[in-house]
């Protein structure tokens, strides 16, 4: 059990980031941003081989400005070109599966052999026992989420929040749409990319395939937490991502390791847990719609 709760953190942790990510461009911003599959991968993909030529800490970095590039070309085809929100992130994934094989030099498959990853700087601090990784890992997590929290409390942070929930107003009061939106997706897409990186340096790998249906994962992640918290301020949206991303890792490892289902159905398992999330919402409405009826029956009689 207790590997089973160790895994759940680790996970989690690293992986919030994707969640955090879109909190921001989907929740905030009110867009789609299906840039996250490459994103995620093209930071596992940087950092990989950054770190492989001997720079751990600078491989961090150097993944979120990477990817926060590309949420800038994904920014760029909305708000100056006029591609939908959708087709956008589409358009920049697919244009991100070719620059992620030219960062792992046009190989399908990267990987750290003898080189030091930040993980292992860590580790030889002598803190944290066993549980050096999840505590890295929730340090740097914890203190992303801190600082975009304290972002969107600042002027441009506000009028991000204010772009999402009514552009025209925004406008009218002279702040231009089209540079909240790109900062904003910058930022989403950067955060993306740090989880990547993380990911990429804890596995001490990375593939062309890494990212595949991140999207998906990080919003059951934020539905899962929305749903356990509810939804508020921006604190507690951060909060909700932690909850959201750890939830999901616990039940994941609760069904990976109670040997019910085969390891070859992990992902129609995940797809499960992913649907579930997605409906939690609507069962839960659905829920007490039924239990009013109920109630309501019993009344009358």
């Amino acid at each position: 059990m207790l590997y089973i709760l160790q895994t759940a953190l680790e996970l989690g942790f690293l992986y919030a980031p994707v969640a955090l990510a879109l909190f921001l461009s989907y929740r905030i911003l009110d867009i789609a941003d299906l840039t996250t599959d490459g994103a995620f991968t093209l930071g596992a993909a940087v950092s990989v081989v950054v770190c492989a030529a001997g720079h751990p800490i600078l491989a961090v970095p150097l993944a979120m400005l990477c990817t926060a590039a590309a949420g800038f070309v994904t920014a760029l085809l909305q708000t100056k070109l006029g591609v939908p929100s959708i087709l956008a992130g589409i358009i920049t994934n697919t244009g991100l599966y070719t620059v992620n094989l030219m960062a792992m030099g046009w190989t399908s498959n990267a990987s750290l052999i003898k080189q030091q990853t930040i993980f292992h700087m860590f580790r030889d601090l002598g803190v944290g026992g066993s549980w050096y990784e999840i505590i890295l890992a929730g340090v740097i997590t914890v203190a992303a989420a801190l600082l975009l929290v304290a972002f969107l409390g600042t002027r441009l942070g506000l009028s991000i929040r204010a772009t999402g929930d009514n552009r025209d107003m925004v406008r009218a009061s002279s702040i231009n749409p089209t540079f909240t939106i790109t900062v904003g997706l910058c930022v989403a897409n950067a955060l993306t990319g740090l989880s990547g990186a993380l990911v990429g340096q804890a596995q001490r790998s990375a593939n062309v395939n890494i990212g595949t249906g991140m999207v998906v994962i990080g919003l059951a992640c934020l539905i899962i937490g929305e749903t356990v918290l509810g939804r508020g301020s921006m604190l507690r949206g951060a909060l909700s991502v932690f909850a959201g991303s750890i939830i999901y890792r616990l039940i994941y490892a609760v069904a990976l390791s109670s040997k019910v289902f085969p390891i070859e159905a992990m992902k129609l398992v995940t797809a499960i847990i992913v649907a579930l999330a997605i409906a939690a919402p609507a069962l839960k409405n659905w829920a007490a719609f039924e239990k009013r009826k109920a109630e309501a029956r019993k009344g009358g009689r």
